[in-house]
């Protein structure tokens, strides 16, 4: 093999800062790829050059397998690392890159396009001898096959895109009379998703843990397997939790799963990381559901209980050497959790989350890592996947790792750019996750009534620590000493801010407390009165007294806008106490806007249409999610200002009815 002195990372944000970590520690020079949007991202500016490969949009750019090979070539790299995600499990990028003599860390062009489909990747494994879900995998796909096939596997079932993955393509059926509508649904959201109709039916699992078995080979014929990561916690088949070891694998069935893996990995001569994914029903009996020709996002987690870099192994690998350890060597230690930080607001159904990053404070506590590729200033936008990091913590058992994990997550500041922090405290929180009784089911079954589903009123205490923020600030620009802060020669007079909030404005009203310390406020908000005292704001902190009880809030003030970090994470206030009275049009759900910025991919409706309240009218598409817009009210549509593949910004006006 050809020595590597310099990796080209063909990805962004976090999984690419990670892989440069361990890259630049073992000595290789890295080079980072960028589309124009992340001209200013982290992973470009740790690196030790980058290429511009082009416009925003990812099929022009990090999917842009020419443009990709071209920037290798130019900057003298000779090995590309694909990440996760974008062009990792693309057999013709991993061909491609052979055919300019570059290395591709991963395995071979023919095993990621076997493990590609979920049809002929379970064929194989039923070859092998691996245990599969009952179900049809067949290449005929008529309507009468797949009828017919479905009686004979029986109700409930699941139908999947064969190319697919993150629930795309994927849908629950219960009864007969549903499938005929379910296949043609799936037809076309696997063939809008992957290029690729073909579907695969299966017996659905109730209510069983995802269970995964991370692998590892060489190009000597070794194979191994690092044990097991539980992935059951998850939203619309996508992963929320991931934890390594999984709380209900005995040491007997980890050696069986473990032995399993390896096995089907063997039957298609797997070089380099790999995960084999089963689901696990309750009775311990354990089926094969697909293989990741990749590094996964949740390898963290098993990095943490084995104490060993895969990044590393893969690059070793990648360079003709055999796996550094036998099957025997490798033990588990300790118990890690991860938890994927996201650009979304989970209070209005996980809408993406654009904006720009104005302050972000990973925690720094014991047992925690956190992998990310954020930096102040940069923008976070609706072209790539919302992940913005990934939370990690590691203790000698589970408890101690879920109880970091939660303070990790409390601890970590992001201003700017909503998050779904609080979501993921909660789920860590939860009675049943703390037990570790979870299955797949668990977000719809036991967490749907949560309060970070729903929007929540905004506390007083917050309001009043802003409101006090805000009056400080107005005072400093007039210059006034804190003893002359609210003076009068009469009886005081109290200052009223009215600070908006997603929409909602709320009032507070303050003044000065005669013959206490100088800075001491009195602040009436939501019917009570509360006592608060500023003692110290620097920077991007203020601390405060509120009610006899010191508080450490990280805080911007940016004109009459004020960001301030709180127990439901990060709140956005404006001070609109001088704005003249929105008009009436502003308010009335005959407009109907863009939730978030993103691209219009359908448009259902057309000027002078009918439509009824909740009739679908678009479709949009931000970070790599769907949305489905739909009519607030019965009317008559009078202006329709979007087209298909039009980018619009949040609140966007976009249909208007009469």
């Amino acid at each position: 093999m050809p020595r590597i002195t310099t990796l080209l990372i063909a990805n962004r944000g976090e999984i690419a800062c990670r892989i440069m970590r361990t890259a630049s520690a073992l000595g290789y020079r890295t080079v980072a790829v960028y589309s124009q949007a992340d001209a200013d991202s982290r992973h470009v500016q740790i690196a030790d050059q980058a290429v511009c490969i082009g416009p925003a949009p990812a099929a022009q750019s990090y999917l842009n397998i020419p443009a990709i090979i071209e920037a290798a070539q130019r900057s003298g790299a000779e090995a590309i690392h694909p990440g996760y995600g974008f062009l990792s499990e693309n057999a013709d990028f991993a061909q491609a890159c052979m055919d300019a003599g570059l290395i591709f860390i991963g395995p071979s062009p023919e095993a990621i396009r076997l493990m590609g489909s979920k049809r002929q990747s379970k064929l194989a494994m039923l070859e092998a001898g691996v245990p599969c879900i009952p179900g049809y995998q067949g290449s005929a796909q008529d309507d009468a096959t797949l009828t017919r096939e479905a009686a004979a596997i029986g109700f409930p079932l699941m139908i999947k895109a064969s190319a697919g993955g993150g629930g795309r393509g994927m849908r629950l059926v219960q009864d007969p009379a549903q499938l005929s509508g379910q296949l043609r649904s799936a037809r076309a959201e696997a063939q809008s998703a992957f290029g690729s109709a073909e579907l695969i039916l299966e017996r659905a699992l109730i209510r069983p843990r995802h269970v995964e078995i991370q692998i590892f080979g060489d190009n000597h014929g070794n194979l191994v397997h690092l044990g097991e990561r539980d992935c059951s916690v998850q939203r619309r088949h996508q992963k929320v939790i991931e934890e390594a070891p999984c709380p209900v694998v005995t040491p007997e069935l980890r050696a069986a799963m473990g032995a399993e893996a390896v096995k089907a990995a063997a039957s298609v001569n797997y070089s380099g990381a790999g995960t084999v994914e089963f689901m696990l029903d309750a009775d311990g009996n354990y089926y094969f559901l697909e293989m990741n020709t990749r590094l996964q996002v949740e390898h963290p987690v098993t990095e943490l209980v084995t104490g060993l870099d895969l990044v590393a192994w893969q690059l070793e690998v990648a360079s003709g050497l055999p796996l550094p350890l036998r099957q025997e060597q490798i033990a588990l230690q300790g118990h890690a959790i991860e938890v994927r930080l996201y650009a979304e607001d989970s209070r209005r159904d996980f809408v993406p989350q654009t904006g720009r990053v104005d302050l972000w404070q990973p925690a720094n506590i014991e047992g925690v890592r956190i992998d990310h590729g954020l930096r102040e200033g940069q923008a976070i936008t609706a072209f790539y996947d919302p992940m913005l990091a990934k939370i990690i913590a590691h203790g000698t058992t589970r408890e101690q790792a879920r109880t970091r994990l939660i303070n990790a997550l409390e601890h970590s500041v992001l201003l700017g750019v909503n998050a779904n922090q609080r979501f993921l405290i909660n789920l860590l929180a939860h009675p049943q996750f703390a037990a570790g009784h979870t299955s797949t089911a668990f977000i719809t079954e036991q967490f749907h009534s949560d309060p970070s589903l729903t929007p929540q009123p905004v506390a007083a205490e917050d309001l009043a620590m802003a409101a006090a923020l805000l009056y400080q600030a107005s005072a400093r620009r007039c210059k006034l000493p804190p003893a002359l802060q609210g003076w009068s020669n009469t009886a005081p007079i109290p200052s009223r801010f009215l600070l908006l909030n997603d929409g909602e404005v709320h009032a507070v009203q303050i003044s000065t407390c005669s013959g206490e310390v100088a800075g001491s406020l009195n602040i009436s908000v939501s019917g009570r009165c509360l006592h608060l005292r500023i003692i110290e704001q620097t920077g991007s902190v203020m601390v405060c007294e509120l009610d006899g009880i010191r508080y450490r809030r990280p805080c911007l003030i940016n004109g009459k806008r004020i960001a301030l970090y709180c127990e439901q994470g990060n709140l956005q206030l404006e001070d609109v106490s001088h704005r003249p009275p929105a008009a009436a049009a502003d308010v009335t759900s005959n407009r109907l806007l863009a939730p978030m910025d993103g691209a219009v991919t359908e448009v259902m409706a057309k000027v002078g249409e009918q439509v009824s309240k909740g009739q679908a009218l678009l479709r949009m598409e931000a970070m790599k999610m769907e949305h489905t817009l739909k009519a607030q009210i019965n009317g008559t549509i009078s202006q329709l200002l979007a087209s298909e593949g039009q980018q619009v910004k949040a609140r966007q006006l976009l249909v208007e009815f009469n």
